[in-house]
């Protein structure tokens, strides 16, 4: 019951209550949760503060009175599971509405004018707010990304604001942009769980994978029931090669939402990854059963099979979504999903369109890729890794012979040789490890000026082999086929001379179309244009070509994939001898092998050994314009 005296404390607490209720009961209906991951929806905003007018303002409240209705209003808020970040931002909406009622009616004092300006100030917030609110709401992000540092040049340390601007420049596809915000909401806030999740899922995105997990499950410790920051966990451990942590993460969100979307396309994920096409297919459907245009879950589907005409279905929901008015990522997502579907069913000027139009999305959402940077890295890793000091060098890091490296451009058959070896009974495949990538980037100044001394160097063998041992305790060999290894080759050879090195040649025009038709992470920004892969080719090509004459004899083996594809048994034959396995019948059976695979790749060595992946690129000859000039590269 509303108050109806001026003096009856007790009936302050219920007005406090009722209208926390009422707020609770508008925001189930609008969003169909409490917890939100930014600002309560425009329109019940306004709604909460008309009912503050209509039914509280009128009341005249004294100031004990008011912050007796605010303080119950805030803690029944609490109370219900309402982010304590958004609970202080409506309470302060609440006393702001209050005061302003107050002093309009009240002598004009100092204390009275103080309150005013406060009042114009908080006010100025809120309608920038609200306006912000209302461009997100309809899509328009870079207005609502200008309304909300309007906001922040007038209280910087809003944390709502800092947060929802972070939101803003993610959907936007932002994510370098986005990081900053979310990590000065994190300064602001640490205790706020949204900010922890949006700067582990914005790290994801920009490729950080494995410094995401940490805020995630921040997020998680400090709001054990978000389903997003879970769900988001799952993501990174998918990608981190951590499967069964992953399923752990995905089904505690499905026992608490058995419809969620982000969950059932986590857990589809993993079936796929894991060769379980029919789970995960099944898992992708639950999906679109509720979420009909859902791009993770079309596009999921698109990756399990190779698709005919009988999927118009499908492509028809995908041009759906598309023109829905989704993300950028999202439409660069699933425009490469419908490149497929039309490569699949012959339509490939289509097939074409739609794969120049999502490596447009993923061009303009990257950093720009550099080509005198990548030139002059090459320069160095020659000066730096002659083939004189390699024979000067009579010291070992290690003699282990366990490390194989497989390498090569993307999209060269480095995942099909993998997969062959890994289906020997003594050796394992890791997948792609990032660890040489990372060496190079914390001793970048020593990796590009000269060896690293032998103390160093044994350390970096130590730490390694105990990566692999993590990975398969007993093998005799595991394989590690990160296709960025091409780029330190020198580097691993000065720390494990015994390792055995084997570097995938495929076509160049077929490698390099592959690459550009494939749905690659901004750290692969050379692949979203056809000029920038062509330079990219090259200079790849130029350190390889140096690594062939450097590295002593018998290190380095050379596979080319159409020899492969072409006589399987010789070549399987060959690659297990080069690193010292004698020969197992199950290699032929590759395809039957039961094991995660991360790599886009991931369907494709499910499947028997195939040619039709060879000469690719005629059906493109019309439109794959500055890779005609590496022909000259065919060997």
């Amino acid at each position: 019951m509303w108050l109806k005296g001026r003096n009856n404390t007790a009936n302050v607490a219920d007005v406090g209550t009722s209208l926390a209720d009422k707020f609770l009961t508008g925001t189930t209906a609008a969003t169909g949760k409490t917890t939100v991951r930014q600002l309560a929806p425009t329109v019940q905003m306004q709604n909460f503060l008309a009912q503050v007018e209509r039914d509280v303002a009128p009341l005249q409240l004294g100031m004990f009175r008011r912050a007796k209705l605010a303080s119950t209003f805030k803690w029944r808020l609490l109370d219900n599971g309402c982010e304590p970040a958004l609970v202080d931002e409506l309470t302060q909406m609440l006393l702001v509405k209050l005061n302003t009622r107050s002093v309009s009616t009240a002598e004009v004092d100092e204390e009275a004018a103080t309150a005013t300006a406060v009042a114009t100030h908080s006010n100025d917030v809120l309608a920038l707010l609200s306006q912000a609110n209302a461009c997100a709401a309809r899509g328009a992000d870079a207005e609502a990304v200008e309304c909300y540092e309007q906001v922040l040049k007038i209280k910087p340390r809003h944390l709502l604001a800092r947060n929802n601007l972070g939101v803003a420049f993610c959907k936007l596809g932002d994510y370098q942009e986005a990081e900053k915000h979310f990590r000065r909401a994190v300064g602001i806030q640490p205790t706020y769980a949204d900010a922890q999740f949006n700067l582990g899922t914005a790290l994801r995105s920009i490729g950080q994978i494995a410094e995401s997990e940490e805020p995630l499950r921040r997020a998680i410790k400090l709001s054990p029931k978000h389903k997003a920051a879970q769900a988001s966990l799952g993501l990174t451990l998918i990608m981190m090669g951590r499967l069964d942590e992953a399923r752990e993460s995905f089904e505690k969100v499905l026992k608490l939402a058995p419809r969620h979307a982000a969950a059932l396309c986590g857990l589809g994920q993993i079936a796929r990854v894991e060769g379980r096409f029919a789970d995960a297919t099944e898992l992708y459907t639950r999906c679109l059963e509720t979420h009909p245009q859902l791009p993770a879950a079309l596009a999921g589907l698109a990756a399990v099979r190779k698709m005919d005409r009988a999927d118009r279905v499908w492509s028809k929901s995908a041009e759906k979504a598309v023109a829905g008015g989704i993300t950028p990522v999202e439409e660069a997502d699933l425009r490469f999903s419908m490149g497929k579907y039309c490569d699949d069913t012959g339509k490939f000027e289509q097939a074409f369109r739609n794969y120049e139009r999502a490596n447009e999305l993923q061009k303009n959402l990257a950093p720009a890729y550099d080509r005198a940077a990548r030139t002059r890295f090459v320069d160095d890793m020659i000066n730096v890794y002659p083939r004189d000091t390699f024979a000067a060098v009579t010291s070992k890091a290690s003699d282990s012979s366990v490390p194989v490296f497989v390498t090569g451009m993307m999209r060269s058959g480095t995942s099909l040789v993998e997969q062959i070896i890994a289906s020997h009974p003594d050796a394992r495949g890791a997948g792609e490890l990032s660890f040489w990538n990372d060496v190079a980037r914390k001793h970048e100044d020593v990796v590009r000026s000269r060896w690293l001394d032998e103390p160093l160097r044994k350390k970096l063998a130590d730490s390694y082999l105990r990566t692999l041992g993590r990975v398969a305790p007993d093998a005799r060999r595991v394989v590690d086929k990160s296709t960025f290894n091409a780029d330190h080759l020198g580097l691993i050879h000065s720390v494990l001379p015994n390792a055995r090195l084997i570097y995938l040649q495929r076509d160049p025009i077929d490698t390099c179309l592959s690459c550009y038709f494939q749905p690659f992470s901004t750290a692969h920004n050379f692949t979203f244009d056809l000029a920038d892969l062509a330079h990219y080719y090259r200079e790849h090509r130029r350190l390889v070509e140096h690594w062939r004459v450097a590295l002593p004899a018998g290190t380095l083996m050379e596979v080319p994939y159409a020899e492969l594809v072409a006589n399987q048994e010789r070549w399987s034959r060959k690659i297990l001898d080069f690193i010292g396995l004698e020969w197992d019948e199950r290699c032929l059976d590759f395809h039957t092998t039961e094991r995660p695979v991360l790599t886009a790749s991931s369907w494709q060595v499910r499947q028997k050994m195939y040619k039709s992946s060879l000469g690719r690129w005629r059906h493109y000859e019309k439109f794959i314009g500055p890779l005609r000039e590496l022909q000259d590269l065919r060997s």
